[in-house]
């Protein structure tokens, strides 16, 4: 009797356990390259799994392209010193990111600089995007 319930619980706690695993790696992002872009706000997305930045970046010919910066969760921003407000639609910002491997306008967040100076980042920023050395 005591097995079937170490067994019926060891199952259980597996079953569990899949949706804690079933992540999405960051694989897509070139974590050997490094990009510093100025643009504006357009949306912020304070959701989970991961929060988003979407901003508007000039081209050298000027066009307005859309970049979608991923973040992570609300609960490790909030821990990083992000709130819900922290950006606003229409702010004039600095990101420090990892680009698309596949060339796309977007990738994973490091760090904002915001319109008053203030710079945040996010977790596992190498320290020169947090520090902006």
């Amino acid at each position: 009797m005591k097995f079937k319930a170490i067994l019926s619980a060891s199952c259980m706690f597996a079953v569990l356990s899949v949706p804690a695993m079933a992540h999405h790696s960051f694989a897509m992002f070139d974590r050997d390259k490094t990009l510093t872009l100025t643009g504006t706000v357009k949306e912020f997305q304070w959701t989970n799994p991961h929060a988003w930045i979407y901003m508007m970046v000039s081209d050298e010919s000027g066009n307005a392209i859309e970049y979608g910066l991923e973040m992570q969760g609300t609960g490790q921003a909030t821990k990083n010193g992000w709130k819900p407000d922290s950006i606003k639609v229409g702010d004039k910002v600095t990101v420090t990111m990892h680009p698309l491997k596949s060339g796309s306008h977007g990738g994973q967040l490091l760090a904002v600089i915001l319109p008053d100076g203030h710079r945040l980042a996010v977790t596992g920023a190498p320290p020169s995007a947090i520090t902006g050395e």
